[in-house]
């Protein structure tokens, strides 16, 4: 097993201009479930635009980065992107070259969604176009769960 060469995304997406795999984590819920749905990622064959869902390389301190699938909200003057999860509401500043591919399709069971496709066309829409009012949704949510929980805990429901 130790002689197996592990491809990076890089290698893979050069190669063969197509990454194909299971999503890892809730940051793009909910258009992406976990362990569930396969994403399509493609080779970057044009500048990235707002809206686009890319995969990027961020940096760690250790030298190694990790991969992430975010959303690009805002292009900023200077080149750089304001990158945010569907699911986030915080966001990063990514740089060009950190980006390495965009969302081509997401596969759910038999079902393909490309981002051609009216349905996502309408998520992006709706969901996602809207940031500033979906962030303030997702934080009226997130508070109102932690006061429900508190107020249970109180109560001794919880």
């Amino acid at each position: 097993m130790d002689d197996i060469k592990r491809s990076s995304f890089e290698e893979v997406l050069a190669t063969t201009g197509r990454l194909v795999y299971t999503n890892v984590g809730v940051s793009m819920l909910p258009l992406i479930r976990e362990g569930r749905d396969v994403m399509i990622i493609e080779r970057v064959s044009r500048p990235p635009r707002r809206l686009d869902a890319v995969l990027f390389v961020r940096p760690d301190v250790r030298g190694r980065g990790a991969y992430v699938l975010h959303r690009i909200l805002r292009v900023c003057p200077d080149g750089r992107y304001w990158i945010v999860g569907d699911n986030c509401t915080e966001g990063e500043l990514v740089e060009r070259g950190n980006i390495i591919g965009v969302l081509a399709a997401v596969k759910r069971g038999k079902r393909t969604v490309r981002v051609t496709d009216l349905s996502y066309r309408l998520y992006v829409a709706l969901w996602c176009a809207p940031y500033p009012l979906r962030f303030a949704a997702l934080r009226l949510s997130r508070f109102c769960k932690r006061a429900f929980n508190w107020l249970a805990c109180k109560l001794g429901v919880r």
